[in-house]
């Protein structure tokens, strides 16, 4: 399955993905056919620490969910996922988070032979501190500057990023505001995640009619796994 090419044919349709985001850290190995019933996709990853690749391993022999590593580092890493998300962290100054360990990383992807989706993740402010912002050591674009928001995601695309992820944090106390999403979505043209702070049906749908193309819930469902049919019934 070629991941990007299905999420890039699925947004010129007009068409929703939702995503489940399982930590490593923070996942059973059992149930996760139960966990993950429903979404499109699921993203492995977590800000710290390593075990995607036993996680992995578990959702090939419970699931057939299509499988993409959201790392934190490279440690996070799994040759027998369906693609990895390559990111360079687009809103901190930290050149760590840009491009150092993207060079550490590189070779082991090439050579892994898995798909690699160039990704500007652009990290928001959700209302609390975050742990992405934590391990990053990056500073969140506040929610106010949609100007910065939008110049940022545009030097994504305009530096060869095919997907945009804007991010406002695990556990985030509030959600990307859809006025983001929207002006966003104006400037861009590709396919745009957004993710952190979810917690309703309501509020995923309010990112799509906003200009989301995919919307990934982690850390409510990581604490309320049961809720899963709530945001993937039709």
């Amino acid at each position: 399955m070629n991941v990007y090419r299905h999420i890039a044919e699925t947004a010129a349709a007009g068409k929703k993905l939702f995503a489940v985001l399982l930590d490593p850290e923070k996942t059973p190995l059992e149930g996760l056919d139960a966990r993950t019933r429903g979404a499109d996709y699921v993203l492995v990853g977590g800000s710290t620490g390593g075990g995607s690749d036993r996680l992995v391993q578990a959702l090939r022999q419970q699931t057939r969910m299509p499988v993409v590593l959201f790392p934190g580092s490279q440690e996070q890493f799994s040759a027998d996922a369906d693609a990895l998300l390559f990111l360079s962290v687009m809103s901190s100054g930290n050149p760590e988070m840009l491009l150092h360990r993207q060079i550490r990383a590189a070779r082991m992807v090439r050579e892994s032979g898995i798909e690699s989706i160039p990704t500007g993740y652009i990290l928001l402010d959700g209302g609390t501190e975050s742990s992405v912002a934590r391990a990053t050591a990056s500073r969140p674009i506040p929610q106010t500057d949609t100007d910065l928001i939008v110049d940022t995601a545009i030097a994504a695309e305009l530096t060869g990023k095919q997907l945009i992820y804007l991010e406002a944090g695990s556990g985030a106390a509030m959600p990307i505001r859809t006025e983001l999403i929207h002006a966003v979505r104006r400037h861009v043209s590709v396919p745009i995640i957004a993710g952190g702070g979810i917690r309703t049906p309501e509020q995923m749908h309010a990112a799509y009619d906003a200009g989301a193309d995919m919307v990934v819930v982690g850390n409510w469902l990581e604490q309320h796994p049961e809720q899963i049919t709530v945001f993937t019934r039709p």
